[in-house]
């Protein structure tokens, strides 16, 4: 009898969580594992699990090291180097289970090197150098100690006045899609598990760049289809390339919270795209479920949220709370729990941190002398994906290249700006090793020529933007205003002018006026670089707009002032000697637009491929009862794709190779492309397709492939395009992905307007 109740003892100890001494699951076989591991887990330390701790002020270092060595916490974002992250990871290995620390950041261009924001990185058309970007941005953060990023950005962005359109890639679903393949490749490289990668997720899950009238946070309220179609893509590019991660929206979707989707995040992402990663909610987002109006406390919000599939809560303490409760009560299921901190072990062993919790923090006699040493920077990587991002808009009677002999007034409140220059979400970088505009132009001309400088203006002189601006810089200001008057800054600017040969204005917005929250009504440059634009223009000397901005912006006026337009947007580290590069001549530009650029704020949205309508507007006809803005021109100021070049390029008539395709077969379609003018230069052969008549409305045209070629002068090349079924397939009324027999124009052009068509059949 003795033996029976001691034989019951030793199997009551052994079920137990904590007492437990059975030898542990090899780590080769990771499904047994994670499974032998979380038998192991407590209830605190599964819910341990669940939390992504923000450092700050209401968690400092030493609480937080104390809550790690407890099981209490899952990972942290926003410590970035080796000796912040060591003593944490130290911390875990203390813990009673071991299960080490991920650390995570946003990760978004560049790390401590800071490449072009997203939206300039897709203006290069040159998935080669976004994957250099990419690749470059791993390297540096893993050597940093970072396991996971926050990127790639994938929202499609149709309405500009939205400030995150600067950290995504565009409004076209194909070009984005690409992109979004290329970037999860670079970030995790041949596995997520190797020391100089990290684990890509994507994000903000899902159409969040839809948000209604451009307003960060804002609901979207979207079709099925139009969600399937145009929005949805991106992200399943991405989780299909292998990203680890999904972070999930702010936004509502048709009245449901993102954070507490089930449809979303359950239905659509892991029955329907076999998604098997981890999914983190944004900061702070279960929480805001009670100001969602979908929770009426803190209690709901945790259960829908887990329920939905939310794995990780960042910064955001209700699990914590409120998850004990919820089970015992019955309100939600041990499994609920349990599936939710498989996918943050699973994260973890894909990340490599069982095998090696130390895999990126390495020994501390290894820790670099100086965090910021400048031997860490990739400055000529840098410097080439700049050029290739720059877009020129206009260059009436070759204003550009200048030449370097010439007298250049260089003039404007973005020419010396080196913390806007590397744009928003700029990881680590530091602002003092940036290359500002007037660096780079100082570092081209050296003595031969003579460069006369003048602020002009401040960036804007709405004091109560400048405020909003500053708010979270309180230490450290990022817009300093110069305490002249207008007219003194303008006067001094005019002077310099007149001396000149040729202006040069940098002008646009600072980088906070293109970021999180800083959604805008009014998309014209700020009315005091304006009244300089002006100014300068009255001169009569040539001039050249360097526009720095992390959206497209209303340019209608200086457009019709300007001689010369580059686009620069926020090129990062090397901007400055990019930019300079591509102004004297020693780098032929030969970036696209991934966006559109409205003629004013009213026409949006605007975007190139909207769908067709009965009564479309025809330019050269009269506008009456046809659909347009009877008060200004219709259509774009600059279409979606446009990008000049130095020299010219040329396109032969298109030729297919058949005006029938069987659903199993191939279509060629060719142009022959010629540099026609007197430099080498690249060009982006575009290929759009339209289908003429479906079962429902279909855009005017979709961009379907494209290539980029580099041409010596006087070459010519033919392009060539395969056509699939696949290529003709789209979501119908019931959300069926096919092609339908039929009528097809096929397009190819050097942007979304200019365009040869040729026409086929779908049998």
């Amino acid at each position: 009898m003795k033996k029976l109740c001691l034989l019951g003892l030793l199997v009551s100890l052994a079920s137990h969580p904590v007492l437990a001494e059975t030898a542990p699951v090899p780590l080769e076989n990771k499904e047994a594992f994670i499974s032998d591991l979380l038998k192991r887990m407590t209830l605190e330390e599964k819910i341990g699990q669940l939390r992504l701790i923000s450092i700050g002020p209401e968690m400092p270092r030493e609480l937080i090291r104390k809550e790690i060595a407890a099981g209490n916490i899952g990972g942290t974002f926003n410590s970035i180097t080796r000796p912040e992250n060591r003593p944490m990871q130290d911390a875990a290995m203390r813990s009673r289970l071991k299960i080490p620390m991920f650390f995570a950041y946003d990760v978004i261009h560049g790390h401590r090197t800071i490449f072009p924001i997203s939206l300039a990185l897709a203006s290069s058309w040159d998935m080669d150098a976004i994957g250099r970007s990419g690749r470059i941005a791993a390297k540096e953060a893993s050597a940093d100690s970072l396991d996971i990023t926050f990127a790639p950005m994938v929202d499609i962005s149709r309405d500009p006045r939205w400030g995150r359109t600067s950290e995504g890639f565009g409004e076209d679903t194909y070009l984005v899609s690409r992109i979004a393949k290329v970037m999860v490749k670079a970030y995790q490289g041949q596995s997520p598990a190797l020391p100089d990668s990290i684990m890509a997720s994507v994000k903000h899950f899902a159409l969040y760049g839809a948000v209604e009238g451009g307003r960060d946070y804002n609901i979207v309220d979207m079709s099925p289809v139009k969600m399937y179609q145009d929005y949805l893509p991106p992200y399943r590019a991405a989780i299909d390339a292998g990203a680890g991660g999904v972070m999930v929206a702010l936004n509502s979707i048709n009245g449901v919270p993102a954070t507490s989707n089930t449809w979303l995040m359950n239905d659509l992402l892991r029955k329907e795209w076999g998604f098997k990663g981890l999914a983190v909610s944004d900061h702070g987002a279960i929480i805001e479920l009670i100001r969602h109006g979908v929770a009426k406390d803190g209690r709901e919000a945790a259960k829908l949220a887990i329920k939905a599939g939310i794995d990780m809560s960042m910064n955001d303490s209700l699990y914590g709370k409120e998850l004990p409760g919820l089970l015992k009560s019955g309100e939600i299921e041990q499994k609920d729990i349990d599936n939710a901190v498989r996918e943050v072990l699973a994260a973890k062993y894909d990340m490599g941190l069982f095998k090696d919790p130390y895999v990126r923090i390495g020994k501390a006699e290894d820790d670099p002398a100086d965090t910021n040493a400048e031997s860490r920077l990739h400055r000529s990587d840098a410097r080439d994906i700049a050029r290739r991002s720059l877009v020129l808009l206009k260059n009436q009677n070759d204003t550009l290249p200048l030449q370097k002999t010439a007298k250049i007034a260089l003039v404007g409140p973005l020419a010396k700006a080196p913390i806007d220059m590397m744009g928003s979400w700029a990881a680590a970088g530091v602002p003092a090793q940036s290359v500002t505009l007037y660096d780079g132009m100082r570092n081209v001309l050296g003595d031969k020529a003579q460069l006369v400088y003048a602020r002009g203006s401040n960036i804007t002189a709405d004091k109560k933007v400048v405020d909003y601006l500053n708010f979270l810089n309180f230490d450290a200001p990022e817009v300093v205003d110069d305490p002249r008057t207008a007219q003194q800054m303008i006067d001094e600017a005019v002077n310099a002018a007149r001396q000149s040969d040729v202006i040069v204005a940098a002008v646009g917005e600072s980088r906070g006026m293109s970021h999180e929250s800083s959604s805008r009504t009014d998309l014209h440059i700020p009315a005091s670089q304006r009244d300089l634009i002006k100014a300068l223009k009255a001169t009569g000397k040539p001039l050249v707009l360097v526009l720095m901005n992390g959206r497209p912006l209303s340019l209608l006026e200086e457009n019709q002032q300007a001689d010369a337009i580059l686009e620069t947007w926020f090129s990062g580290t090397e901007g400055g000697n990019a930019i300079a590069d591509v102004l004297f001549g020693d780098y032929n530009p030969s970036g696209k637009l991934p966006i559109t650029f409205p003629r004013s704020v009213g026409q949006i949205p605007t975007y190139y491929n909207h769908l067709t309508i009965g009564r479309p507007f025809t330019p050269g006809k009269p506008g009456n009862y046809t659909s347009q803005y009877f008060d200004d021109t219709t259509g774009p100021l600059f279409p979606f794709g446009y990008g000049l070049s130095y020299t010219s390029f040329s396109l032969s008539d298109m030729a297919l190779s058949s005006t029938t395709l069987n659903k199993s077969g191939k279509l060629d379609a060719s142009v022959t492309v010629k540099n026609t003018g007197k430099r080498d230069g690249e060009t982006v052969v575009q290929l759009y397709i339209q289908d003429v008549a479906g079962s429902m409305i279909r855009p005017i045209k979709e961009l379907k492939n494209f290539q980029k070629v580099m041409l010596k002068a006087g070459e010519e090349k033919a392009i060539h395009f395969t056509i699939t079924e696949d290529d003709l397939k789209f979501y119908n009324a019931q959300l069926k992905y096919a092609a339908e027999p039929g009528d097809f124009n096929v397009q190819i052009g050097l942007d979304s307007q200019d365009v040869k068509q040729q026409s086929f059949e779908l049998l």
